[in-house]
């Protein structure tokens, strides 16, 4: 799904990072998002960030995923 999307980056909305309890790093300014045409979003921002761990058969590997406003 992913690969076709042009996404370059993870993330995940404010309300999925309350309901389970993520543990989220306030960002000091909030971050305009592109869409896809490569203009700016600015209902969506970035409001924060989300330090997790992946794992996957053996393999673990820390990535930061950003929280976004006005998705559910």
């Amino acid at each position: 799904m992913l690969l076709d999307s042009r996404a370059i980056r993870l993330v995940m909305s404010k309300e999925f990072v309350r309901k389970h309890n993520f543990r989220r790093t306030k960002l000091e300014r909030l971050i305009y998002m592109r869409n896809i045409d490569k203009m700016l979003n600015y209902v969506k921002l970035i409001v924060d960030i989300v330090e997790v761990k992946l794992f996957f058969k053996g393999y673990t590997k820390k990535t930061l995923i950003d929280v976004i406003e006005g998705q559910k």
